[in-house]
C-alpha cells in the first residue's frame, strides 16, 4: 500500500488548529466508528451528508471510472473505496493515523489497493494538476483553514476540474448555541468576520456566502451549483438529534458547493 507519511512524521508541518483536530481524531475515531459506520456504510455509501442523499440523485461526481480523484478527509475511505469499484483511480488523504488504519481494514476487506497519505489537507504532499476531482463530504472543509485549503484544491487539480464538498452552512453557524451546542432559533454568532470556530477541544471553519464565492474567484475556482438539502420528512441521522432534525426542516444545516476549475 502506498501510504506515503508514517505517523507522527507531519506533526512538526502541521498548523496549531490541525494539530488540535489531529490530536481530537485520534482520541474519538474508534467511538465514531462505532457509532456512525452503518450509516455510512451499506446502501449509504456514495451519499451525501447529514440526510444521506445518494449521487445517484444529485449527480455531483458524475462519471467517475477513469478519473483521478482525491478524497480530501478521507476517513475510513469508504467513499473511495466505493468509487474504485466503479472504476476510478482514487486517493486517499487525512491527518488522522487512526482515522487511516480503518480505511486500510475496510480496503483489505474489500480486496483493493490504493494510496492512503497522511498528511493536512492545508499542505498536500503531491504535485500540482494531480487529479481530475477533489471531493470531501465533510472532512477537511469544516476542520481546515479554507484559506489554505481552497488554493491547495486549485493547485491539485487539472483544468476543468471538479471540486464538490459538503460542509455545515453560514446560517447553522449563527444560529448555534455554542453552550449547548445545538441550533435554535435564535441568532446567537456573529455572521460578519465568520471564519474560525473554536471549541475546548476543536477547531472548525466557516465563511460567509460572499466570501466563499470571492475565496473560489480567486483561485480560479466556477461555482456551479450550492445545494442546501431540507432534511427529509421522518429523516433520521446519528450525528443529529430529533431537534436539530426539526431545525433542519426549516433552514438549511449544510450546503454542498459545486465548482470547477476554469
Amino acid at each position: 500500500m502506498a501510504d506515503q507519511e508514517q505517523p507522527g512524521e507531519t506533526d512538526t508541518n502541521l498548523t496549531p488548529h490541525a494539530a488540535t483536530n489531529r490530536a481530537l481524531w485520534e482520541r474519538t475515531s474508534d467511538a465514531y466508528e462505532r457509532r456512525h459506520a452503518s450509516s455510512l456504510s451499506g446502501q449509504n455509501v456514495l451519499s451525501w451528508g447529514l440526510w444521506r442523499i445518494p449521487e445517484s440523485e444529485l449527480q455531483l461526481l458524475g462519471e467517475v471510472a477513469g478519473k483521478d480523484i482525491l478524497e480530501y478527509g478521507c476517513g475510513a475511505a469508504r467513499w473511495s473505496i466505493a468509487l474504485a469499484q466503479a472504476g476510478a483511480r482514487p486517493v486517499g488523504l487525512d491527518l488522522s493515523p487512526t482515522q487511516l488504519g480503518h480505511a486500510r481494514r475496510l480496503m483489505a476487506e474489500a480486496g483493493l489497493d490504493f494510496p492512503l497519505i497522511e498528511a493536512s489537507a492545508e499542505a498536500v504532499p503531491l504535485p500540482d494538476a494531480s487529479f481530475d476531482v477533489v471531493f470531501c463530504d465533510y472532512g477537511a472543509m469544516l476542520f481546515c483553514d479554507p484559506y489554505l485549503t481552497v488554493p491547495e484544491v486549485s493547485r491539485l487539480l487539472r483544468p476543468g476540474g471538479l471540486f464538490a464538498f459538503t460542509t455545515l452552512t453560514p446560517i447553522s453557524m449563527i444560529a448555534q448555541d455554542r453552550v449547548a451546542d445545538t441550533q435554535t432559533d435564535c441568532l446567537h454568532n456573529d455572521y460578519f468576520g465568520m471564519h474560525r470556530i473554536e471549541w475546548p477541544d476543536e477547531v472548525d471553519f466557516q465563511l460567509p456566502y460572499g466570501e466563499w464565492v470571492r475565496l473560489f474567484r480567486r483561485n480560479g475556482l466556477i461555482v456551479e451549483d450550492l445545494i442546501e438539502p431540507q432534511a427529509p420528512e421522518g429523516a433520521t441521522s446519528t450525528y443529529r438529534t430529533p431537534e436539530e432534525l426539526a431545525w433542519a426542516r426549516r433552514w438549511p444545516m449544510e450546503s454542498i458547493w459545486k465548482l470547477r476549475k476554469a
